[in-house]
């Protein structure tokens, strides 16, 4: 897992330099463009994923003490939290749908560099959508964890693939503490 998990920093490191270069050369339209970003459903989705990390940690430890309901009850719940957080962003890409901030030949945006806009939200969509295809993986092997941790299958001597699979849950999760600040908060404050 530590294998894969160093593949996955260099995959979205390669994504993160290259907003970084963007961002420094057009830092001006790139914060513009920020600020059609919906600060409070980023904030939302952001709690939702901490939420969904400090479940995932109960879990672990709960299957770690040989307690099965109750790890399948955190890890049903960090899956409802993942769920809750592809819900929030698929409405945040219908609002974007909607004000045609989706790049490509029907991108609109109204306030000055709209070319340079649209690499923004090329970004955008990349990065949080190559984010939200690693949640949909992540639910799908929590709820093989789930499943399997109500059969029975782990105890407390035989854990390790619900700590692997919380491995990679903590990974998808930390991206998003990265994105988030990226994407949505760059010029709020009017010093960046």
């Amino acid at each position: 897992m530590w294998v894969f998990l160093t593949t996955e920093v260099m995959f979205f490191g390669g994504l993160f330099l290259g907003y970084a270069v963007y961002r420094g050369s057009y830092s001006h339209a790139f914060g513009m463009a920020s600020e059609h970003l919906d600060i409070v459903l980023g904030t939302i989705n952001t709690a939702v994923l901490l939420c969904s990390s400090l479940t995932m940690a109960l879990a672990v430890h709960a299957t770690q003490l040989g307690t099965r309901k109750t790890a399948v009850m955190f890890l049903l719940l960090t899956i409802l939290l993942g769920s809750v957080f592809l819900g929030i962003k698929g409405v945040e890409y219908y609002h974007k749908y909607d004000e045609s901030l989706i790049p490509g030949h029907d991108f609109h945006f109204e306030n000055a560099d709209p070319r340079h806009a649209q690499i923004f939200f090329s970004f955008y969509f990349v990065m949080t959508g190559m984010h939200a295809l690693h949640m949909v993986i992540g639910i799908g092997l929590l709820a093989l964890m789930a499943y399997w941790t109500y059969a029975g299958r782990f105890s407390p001597e035989h854990a390790s693939p619900i700590e692997i699979t919380g491995l990679y849950w903590h990974f998808v999760d930390i991206v998003w503490v990265f994105l988030f600040p990226l994407l949505y908060l760059i010029d709020r404050s009017g010093s960046m």
